[in-house]
This record gives structure tokens, C-alpha cells and sequence, in this order.
């Protein structure tokens, strides 16, 4: 007897095939038959009406921190993701030393949108290595995780606070090299690494990864691909030949595919986009693989003076967001200041100009009684009806709320033309679906409903991709470059990682905030509709209820759980 059937459903088993119907049989957390079967079973699920397909894979998440004291790692699992991967832009929580514990801390809290006194209350720091890390989890997770090992705590473990300011020695390197050596031979799922210019610790200086040139890149990649089963990320600040060269030669360094994050798509930005995916095409051309991640839905990007993040990087404001609160909103009240922040937000670069639009930025959520019924109008609407300039109103508004505003700039691209080239995208060899940045960015993004957002308008709505094609996009594309094992496609031996959901309701239900972070602090939450059923390793971990309590999930660790991805030679 089998320990579970699901019965009735209708297979979209990741391929890209045509669905087709048959009953799952699992039994020790495999599919051991695909088909019509009377055989029996301890439980059974029906079906009927449903999509069965692989779980959702998300390989680009920072749940390092959350996995800590959530080990559901939600919302993701309620929009079907049952495998995710952290440690992404050269951020994670080890290997770590306990002298630079708060360094990290405010700069994960700064750089990624997390708030500091939930990691502080929440993350004990009980470990070191990589490999501590990993075990401090392992069995806790309703989830399979896997985490890369990223850079900044590389440099920092090594370096200490000299991670900051300087190229490292060569002896600093070598060190590097052998830290990151023992966390991948731990199961560390590769090297992740950024020289963003968005990407800056609490003392406003770039994080430690920046710092590092490009033969410390170089030497950290060539580690990487000594091991199997590893894969690396980068995200490279810019699209110029040299760095574009730079990708090519850490892929080619390791022998390993290298994704960077993230590909924006918009009618208006076609230039730019098809610039961005030449990097692809340059790699590949010397032998190498560089692979853009993109959104499967659109993004939009809830801003506050609280944390600052993306508000920060408009000309003269960073120093703004370096200012204690009490005395950011006294400088927010200033006229003089208001004056000057304008005149210098004016030199943003045109591709951004969306950024300074206050009239069109959207009111979402308010928290001071004279605000209360500002939400979800226009900043613009709101201050023509006081007779005020709307950066004014605006202004006033987030020192009425002392900062806790939250508000939205215009969504790029939600035009016929852009969904259009959206879905050539999706299609193209160059991207893979991904970047939700889920566990970051708490109370700026909702990207971690990307993946049901594409079932809803992409598929059902819009009609853009047939079914098949985004379940595939969403499992076996993901699970191919990272070389998961037993992942991704729907097959007899697989592992038992599915979701269940009704196709013709599927989709995002609305976000807010919840404050149920440690320490009470708040974060975006939002849950899904039609997601029926989600199984872990032949677990139910959610049901139309939500959450079941069930932790089957496992820490994913490379060569074990994954193998090599070597890019094919060039033509």
C-alpha cells in the first residue's frame, strides 16, 4: 500500500508536453507511478478539476535570516514554490566571525530591506562555518532549501572590517579560497557575489563585496568549480564590455553557468533589455553560460522613509537615510531641505525618471488618523484637492505617518506591448523565471506572489504562454541550472514535490502588512487563490486551509542533491 494517490488530476508534469490525466501514486516521499491505477493507497486526494504539477522553484530568495524563526519560509509555499535558494548577492549569515555578527546584521538589515531589531531577537548566531549553518537547519524546513555562500561574508570572516575600504592581500585571498572550499564541501550550493551600486551597508560605504577586483572574483569562481553540483551569482552593477567580460570569464573559470538578477521588461526599455541579454550571447560565444533572472508578473515597488531602500539612490538623498528617524523627520520638515532634495533628484538618469513622479506615486497603506482615507489614491489627486505641491503633500503625509507611509511609483510596463515582449522573454533561452527576492525587501516588494501572478495574467488572463509552458518555466528550467536531482519534472523515481491547484481561479490575493516578524515588526503578506494541495517530499505542507505544520523539507547541498551544470563548449 502506497502512502498517498492523487487521483483524477490532470498532469502538466514541467516538460513543456501537453497535459494529460492520470493518477500519482508516492510512497517514501517518490512518485512511484503515473497513470491509471486502482491500487490503494493510506490517503488519497482528489483531484478532479485540478492541475498536479512539480512544485515551484524560487533561486533567488534571502530567507536566510527568516528560516530561522520561520521555517514554513512563508508566503511562498501558499503560491506553490516547494524548493528555494538563499544566500544570494553575496549576503548570507555564514561562514561568519562573532566580531563582525553586528556589522552583518546592520548591513543585511540596510541592503536588504529586513528589519534589524527582528534579527537581532531572532537569529542567535549559534555557529560559524557554513556547514554549522546548514546543520542548524537541517530538519526544520517544510521546504527543500539550498543556500549559496555568499561573498561579503567571505571577505568579512577573513578580513574583518578591512572588508571595507581596500583590495584584499594576496594571503587575504588565499585565505577566501579556503573558507569558501570548506563551506561548498559543507553543501554551500555555490559563490554569490555583487557589485551593485544600489547594494550599501548602515554606514552608507559599499558592502564588502564591492570592494573586491576582479582577480578576487576571478580565483573565488575558479574554487566554485572544484566542486560539484555548484553554481554561481552575480549581479554586475552595469552592462558595460567589461563587465560583461567579467561574467564570461568567472563562468568560464568554473565551468559552471553564472545567473544575474534582474532582467526588467517594458515596451519602452527594449534597448536595454536586448543589451542586457547580449551578455548571454557573448558568453556563450567564448563557451561560457550567463543567464538574466526575470519576473513572471509584474513588479511594483512599495516605497518608505522608514528604510529608505531605492529611495536612497537618488541623487542626495543618501544621506537622508542614514539619519537617525527623529531627526530624518525633522530634515522631511524642513522647506529648505524639501527645496534641496528636489533640485538634486532632478539629475537622475532619465531610465529612472518614473523614481521622481511624485504626482503619480500611489498611496498604499497609512497609519496617522488624518491619513486614513489617503489609500490608494494619487499623491497628484491628494494635492490638487489641498491646493499643494505633491512633493509637499507627500512629504507631509510621511511625517504625519513618521515615516511608516508606504507608497508606489508607477508600474513600468503594464501595457499590451510590454506583456507582449514580457512573453518573449519567458520564452527565451537567455532568462530563466526567478527573482523574487522573497524574504527581502519586507515592506517594499510582493514579488513572492510572481509565481501564481503568471498562472493568473499570463496564462489565463492574457494568454500569453500555454499552461504547460509556464509549469515549465517555473520547475524544470530552474531545476536544470541548478542541477537539482529527482526535481522540477512530474516522473516515476522523481521526488514527490507537487502542487495542486484549480487553474481557472489560480492567482495573488491581496497584500498587506502583518506584523508577525520577531520583535512584532511588519512585513509584506500576502496568500494565494487556488493553490489547493502543496506536497514536500511527499508531504502535505499546505492545503486550502493553509499551513498543515508539517516540516518534510531538506537543506539541499551540492553533489548530493544537485550535479554539475558544465556550459557546452563554444562552437
Amino acid at each position: 500500500m502506497n502512502d498517498c494517490m492523487i487521483r483524477n488530476g490532470l498532469i502538466v508534469d514541467g516538460t513543456g508536453q501537453e497535459p494529460f490525466r492520470a493518477d500519482v501514486a508516492i510512497d517514501n516521499g517518490r512518485i512511484v507511478e503515473l497513470g491509471t491505477t486502482s491500487e490503494s493507497a493510506r490517503r488519497e486526494i482528489d483531484a478532479d478539476g485540478l492541475v498536479v504539477s512539480p512544485g515551484f522553484i524560487d533561486i533567488h530568495t534571502h530567507y536566510d535570516a527568516q528560516v530561522m524563526w520561520d521555517p514554513t519560509m512563508s508566503p511562498s509555499p501558499l503560491h506553490g514554490v516547494t524548493t528555494v535558494f538563499g544566500g544570494n548577492c553575496g549576503f548570507t549569515l555564514a561562514p561568519i566571525d562573532p566580531s563582525t555578527v553586528d556589522y552583518l546584521t546592520r548591513m543585511l538589515s540596510r541592503v536588504e530591506g529586513m528589519p534589524l531589531e527582528s534579527l537581532q531577537s531572532g537569529v542567535d548566531f549559534s555557529w560559524s562555518s557554513f556547514g554549522e549553518y546548514l546543520d542548524r537547519i537541517e530538519g526544520r524546513l517544510a521546504v527543500n532549501a539550498g543556500f549559496l555562500v555568499g561573498h561579503s561574508a567571505l571577505r568579512c570572516a577573513v578580513m574583518g572590517r578591512d572588508a571595507v575600504g581596500r583590495v584584499a592581500t594576496s594571503t587575504e585571498l588565499q585565505q577566501m579560497k579556503q573558507l569558501l572550499k570548506a563551506s561548498l564541501e559543507a553543501g554551500g550550493m555555490g559563490f554569490s557575489s555583487t557589485w551593485s551600486t544600489t547594494h550599501s551597508d548602515s554606514d552608507g560605504n559599499p558592502v564588502p563585496s564591492r570592494w573586491a577586483d576582479s582577480e578576487e572574483l576571478l580565483g573565488l569562481a575558479s574554487v566554485t568549480g572544484e566542486h560539484p553540483g555548484t553554481t554561481m551569482e552575480f549581479l554586475p552593477g552595469s552592462f558595460s564590455d567589461e563587465r560583461i567580460d567579467l561574467m564570461t570569464r568567472m563562468s568560464l573559470s568554473a565551468a559552471r553557468p553564472l545567473n544575474w538578477n534582474l532582467l526588467t521588461v517594458a515596451a519602452d526599455m527594449a534597448d536595454a533589455v536586448e543589451q542586457q541579454l547580449v551578455a548571454t550571447d557573448y558568453a556563450r560565444a567564448r563557451g561560457a553560460e550567463v543567464l538574466a533572472l526575470t519576473l513572471g508578473d509584474l513588479s511594483e515597488s512599495r516605497f518608505t522613509f522608514h528604510t529608505g531602500v531605492v529611495l536612497d539612490s537618488i541623487p542626495g538623498w543618501a544621506q537622508l537615510f542614514l539619519l537617525p528617524a527623529r531627526e530624518r523627520i525633522q530634515w522631511l520638515s524642513d522647506p529648505a531641505r524639501r527645496a534641496e532634495m528636489v533640485r538634486s533628484a532632478a539629475t537622475i538618469e532619465k531610465r529612472r525618471h518614473r523614481l521622481i513622479q511624485w504626482d503619480r506615486y500611489r498611496v498604499l497603506e497609512t497609519f496617522a488618523p488624518q491619513n486614513e482615507d489617503l489609500s490608494g489614491r494619487t499623491i497628484g489627486s491628494i494635492a490638487a484637492e489641498r491646493g499643494s505641491d505633491p512633493f509637499d503633500t507627500l512629504l507631509d503625509i510621511v511625517v504625519a505617518d513618521e515615516l511608516r507611509t508606504s507608497v508606489a511609483s508607477p508600474i513600468a510596463g503594464d501595457d499590451d506591448a510590454s506583456w507582449r515582449m514580457r512573453a518573449d522573454v519567458w520564452r527565451d533561452s537567455r532568462t530563466v523565471l526567478g527573482g523574487t527576492d522573497a524574504g527581502a525587501h519586507l515592506d517594499m516588494l510582493s514579488t513572492f506572489t510572481s509565481t501564481t501572478g503568471l498562472l493568473a495574467r499570463g496564462v489565463r488572463e492574457r494568454q500569453l504562454l500555454r499552461l504547460e509552458e509556464a509549469v515549465h518555466q517555473l520547475t524544470a528550467v530552474p531545476a536544470r541550472l541548478y542541477g537539482l536531482k529527482g526535481r522540477g519534472v512530474l516522473k516515476v523515481g522523481n521526488h514527490a514535490d507537487l502542487v495542486l491547484f484549480d487553474p481557472e481561479t489560480v492567482g495573488p490575493l491581496p497584500v498587506a502588512t502583518r506584523y508577525d516578524l520577531p520583535s512584532g515588526a511588519g512585513r509584506l503578506y500576502g496568500e494565494a487563490a487556488g493553490i489547493q494541495h502543496v506536497l514536500v517530499n511527499g508531504v502535505e505542507i499546505v492545503n486550502d486551509q493553509g499551513f498543515t505544520g508539517a516540516l518534510p523539507g531538506c537543506v539541499m547541498r551540492s553533489g548530493r542533491d544537485t550535479v554539475s551544470n558544465i556550459p557546452k563548449t563554444a562552437a
